[in-house]
């Protein structure tokens, strides 16, 4: 990737911040939890990012998304950390890479107990993240672009061709 002169990097305390270091099946096994947990703050960031067009200025609130998944993480180990246990060694047992996990259904209703009980957390029925919502930010309006096309080209003349030496294209007959 080119970049001109006037690209300008984050400097470091802009970037640095506590990392979400966690593997596949953790993940896997709190993502809907995660994902509704920190839904206002995942949807901020990338209005940010859509109306601003440039990641660079929407690094306070990609921080804030990374500090409500730690946080999630921390209240899951904190009230339900045996049951989320269970459910990701489940996972990791029967080796599905696939997103359902059918064969842990047992384990995984019980850790939705406990985060619906502990954490006043329900799992989202199934389609609820395609569901098309409205997010209210606080964050201005950016100011609209004005974009202005120049006119189109005028039409050019065309030179004058001589006539095809064998009688052109449609000459052709086998």
């Amino acid at each position: 990737m080119t970049n001109s002169t006037n690209f300008k990097l984050p400097s470091d305390e802009e970037l640095n911040t506590q990392e979400l270091n966690i593997s596949w099946p953790y993940i896997a096994a709190a993502a809907v939890f995660l994902a509704k947990r920190c839904e206002w703050f995942n949807n901020e960031f990338m209005l940010c990012r859509y109306e601003l067009k440039d990641p660079r200025k929407c690094l306070k609130e990609g921080k804030e998304v990374t500090k409500c998944a730690i946080e999630g993480f921390q209240d899951i180990k904190k009230h339900c950390g045996s049951e989320f246990q269970a459910h990701v060694d489940c996972v990791i047992d029967t080796s599905s890479t696939a997103s359902d996990d059918e064969h842990c259904s047992k384990t995984r209703q019980v850790f939705d107990d406990c985060m619906l009980k502990n954490l006043k957390l329900e799992r989202p029925p199934f389609g609820y993240f395609c569901e098309a919502k409205v997010h209210d930010s606080p964050r201005p309006k950016p100011p609209e672009e004005k974009r202005e096309f120049p006119d189109a080209v005028p039409r050019l003349p065309t030179p004058p061709y001589p006539p095809p030496k064998y009688g052109g294209r449609s000459g052709f007959s086998f």
